[in-house]
């Protein structure tokens, strides 16, 4: 069924993607980054993660975007700087500052000028987390040195009492200056690691590229996508529309339907079947429908040939032959059709002339606006048939009387019985459900009609014009073409 979409309806797969396209070239203004380049920042020290994703938040602050709005006088602010930065973690304490811009060359400035205020900045809050850590250790330091203090002189004073020349006066002097030193040595290393900086530092790792190209997706990338999403759209949009028709194609299928025997079955050219009441719709619909391939269904199989004129002349010969063995002679019958079934309509105006061409004097009595036209069309000579509104009081005698009237496919209401012998339903294949074809055998029945059987029509690409001249035409009987339907 796809291979069915894009033979049958790739007309209008064009004009998907063409739409497709132009909706990805409007989205390209919000979508598409332009040129995109990144600045790289190096944390120097260990780091754990939560640190790292701190100094991204940090990167594109408030404060770092509008300091760097004020350094490039773009006439921006800072807020309007945050859709076109971004900041994320690299391998080995590296954060990156990416900057996207119309120009190559705004990128780069953006970017780098980004990267030295957020190193300008984070160096400003290191710093001031050094001084506030250093007066809280001097404080520290100092109430540290009095205790150290305090116990040099406690150790001076055991000293002193331990003034005696026996081995165990000296064994506690020597153990109290040992304390001592432990004493001092510790402070000294306090000092110098409370002085130390306690902050790492931030180096930025060179300059940022000049991009040399848009930054995906681009305006051509965002197009081509566009067509092609464009395309599976109308793809699927006719395989949903598929799924959900339930018309009816095959003769026995339709013949079960209606629940009445197939007379005959005929073809009608496509191009030539058209609607009476199409003759008011604008010439340009009708060329746009015929343009975009909407005037044919897809989901059937491809048109037949309509074949010559002499098959098609058996066909109706022997449809009118069943019917004046079903109905007796002379016929008078009526024929109903959908009003939106323009390919029944011909195949009637067909039927008329082929039973005239028997030299049976034929007349149809119809008040369907625009049929006289189409028998009219048709290149059936003296043995085309007469169209009234209405019938005529003289006896009908040896005339074929064919009374054609069009019902509602969705409500179908046929009118009384005149003198008919019965009623012949024409329709054609792939325009009615089983539920309509259904419907119109019981508006038959429950008006009082017979059913004679049905006639389907199929359309048909018409015949190609002969090369040379035209050939008298052959008479033709019943027992030609004993293949043909």
């Amino acid at each position: 069924m796809v291979g069915q979409v894009f033979r049958r309806r790739w007309q209008l797969l064009i004009v998907f993607a063409i739409a497709g396209a132009i909706v990805g070239a409007g989205a390209s203004s919000v979508l598409s980054p332009g040129y995109q380049t990144s600045a790289d920042v190096l944390l120097q020290g260990s780091h754990q993660a939560d640190e790292l994703t701190t100094e991204t938040t940090v990167a594109t602050s408030s404060t770092v975007l509008d300091r760097t709005a004020k350094a490039l006088r773009w006439g921006v602010t800072g807020t309007e700087l945050a859709d076109s930065v971004a900041a994320s973690v690299l391998d080995g304490n590296v954060i990156a500052i990416t900057a996207r811009a119309d120009s190559p060359e705004k990128a780069k400035k953006l970017a780098d000028r980004m990267a030295r205020e957020y190193v300008a900045f984070s160096t400003e809050l290191a710093a001031q987390q050094t001084d506030a850590s250093t007066s809280l250790a001097k404080d520290q330091q100092d109430a540290l040195r009095d205790q150290i203090e305090q116990t040099n002189d406690m150790i001076s004073q055991l000293s002193r009492r331990a003034n005696g020349d026996n081995v165990e006066s000296v064994q506690v002097r020597t153990q109290l200056q040992e304390v001592r030193s432990s004493l001092t040595e510790a402070m000294t290393t306090l000092a110098e690691s409370e002085s130390s900086s306690i902050r790492s530092n931030l180096v930025v790792m060179g300059s940022a590229e000049l991009p040399t190209a848009k930054a995906a997706p681009t305006l051509t990338q965002l197009v081509i996508g566009g067509a092609l999403v464009g395309i599976l759209v109308g793809v699927f949009a006719h395989l949903i529309s598929a799924s959900r028709r339930r018309r009816v194609y095959a003769d026995s299928d339709i013949a079960s339907a209606l629940g009445a025997n197939i007379l005959g079955t005929v073809t009608v050219p496509h191009e030539h079947a058209r609607n009476p009441g199409e003759a008011d719709r604008p010439h340009l619909v009708a060329l746009g429908r015929q343009l975009l391939g909407l005037d044919r269904p897809w989901f059937v199989e491809q048109l037949p040939d309509a074949g010559d004129e002499r098959d098609q002349a058996v066909r109706y010969r022997r449809l009118v032959h069943r019917l004046h063995e079903t109905a007796g002679t002379p016929l008078h019958i009526l024929a109903v059709v959908a009003d939106d079934d323009p390919e029944a309509l011909s195949g009637v105006a067909r039927l008329a002339a082929e039973t005239g061409s028997a030299g049976e004097p034929t007349e149809v009595i119809t008040d369907i606006p625009g049929f006289a036209n189409v028998v009219e069309q048709l290149d059936a000579g003296p043995s085309r048939p007469v169209v009234r509104e209405r019938a005529e009081t003289t006896p009908a005698g040896n005339r074929t009387i064919l009374r054609l009237v069009e019902v509602s496919a969705e409500l179908p209401t046929v009118p009384e019985p005149a003198d008919e012998a019965g009623v012949v339903l024409v329709t054609t294949a792939g325009t009615r459900t089983d539920w309509q074809l259904d419907g119109l055998t019981q508006a038959c029945v429950d008006a009082g009609y017979p059913v004679l059987g049905a006639m389907i029509v199929h359309r048909s690409r018409p015949a190609a014009a002969p090369a040379g001249p035209a050939a008298p035409p052959a008479s033709v009987s019943d027992d030609a073409l004993a293949g043909a339907r």
